[in-house]
């Protein structure tokens, strides 16, 4: 008994220096994420201009919004952009990992220069491609010879965003892709060249099985990313023109912060925390018959 008292003791310290060290982030989830999302939950059932008191109205807020023409195109102006930059941002990134991945010559500074635009802050990225977007100096159409206003015609601006999203997410999800090759026997692809399969069919026949559970989780968090996409819109297009661009996180933005309209910018989030939630589900359910090792 006496030896398993100091035993209780030491364990008994390390549970308490345990809560001491994870007690600030508690706080912080607590105060920052846990207290809003309840708050922004009820005042999605509220009128509040911040200024007077606010009034409950059901579900007034959500009818609104889901009966507003604008909304709708708010709404498909989102799916286009979240499908289009997840089914790009996963398809480009996994076949230049597996070219990297079989020892190129400069392979290393490739995956320096992909990975590079990913850690660049947004607002450089932004300004930079607004200069090669730009009709009258830009790069893209003295070198296209085209005469396109990419960020100022309602065809084309959207496609210019997911062009840059995508650039921006390559490296990111290359680098994962690398990481699950590398967990991949090189047997197997050695085998596959002695049988006389060509990199296409080792690409389709090992490749993507045994990759599959990281496809997926690249599909997964790209898709999320995708539809809570605010900075890049903000920055380059606020939504324009006539609304071709404006997607569910910057009508949040718009409505709290310009209309002053708290209860319907919270309405419009908890509609796109529906649509994250309802998309993940149906992923997930997804992968016993998409992922090989389930």
């Amino acid at each position: 008994m006496g030896g398993k008292l100091p035993v209780l003791e030491i364990q008994n310290n390390k549970t308490f220096m345990g809560w001491v060290f994870i007690f600030p982030a508690l706080v912080g989830t607590f105060i920052f994420i846990i207290i809003p999302v309840f708050f922004s939950f009820g005042l999605s059932f509220m009128k509040w201009d911040l200024l007077n008191p606010a009034q409950f109205v059901g579900f007034e807020n959500y009818h609104e919004i889901l009966t507003d023409p604008l909304f709708g195109k708010i709404l498909l102006n989102t799916f286009v952009y979240a499908i289009s930059t997840s089914i790009f941002a996963v398809i480009i990134p996994l076949v230049l990992a597996f070219i990297l991945n079989s020892k190129i010559r400069g392979s290393e500074f490739f995956k320096m220069a992909y990975f590079l635009p990913f850690v660049t802050p947004m607002v450089v990225i932004a300004v930079i491609w607004q200069w090669i977007f730009d009709p009258n100096i830009g790069i893209l159409n003295h070198v296209l010879r085209l005469n396109i206003n990419w960020l100022y015609d309602t065809n084309f601006a959207m496609p210019a965003l997911i062009i840059v999203s995508v650039w921006k997410l390559i490296g990111y999800n290359m680098v994962i892709f690398l990481a699950g090759l590398s967990s991949i026997s090189q047997s197997l692809f050695e085998a596959a060249k002695i049988d006389g399969a060509n990199n296409f069919d080792i690409f389709r026949f090992i490749t993507v099985p045994l990759l599959s559970p990281t496809i997926f989780f690249v599909v997964v968090i790209t898709c999320i990313s995708s539809f809570q996409v605010f900075d890049l819109i903000y920055m380059m297009t606020q939504g324009g023109p006539l609304d071709s661009t404006n997607v569910l996180v910057y009508a949040v933005y718009k409505n709290a912060f310009e209309y002053f309209k708290t209860g319907t910018a919270s309405a419009i989030a908890y509609v796109l925390f529906t649509i994250i939630l309802v998309l993940t589900l149906i992923q997930w359910n997804l992968r016993k018959k998409l992922v090989y090792n389930e």
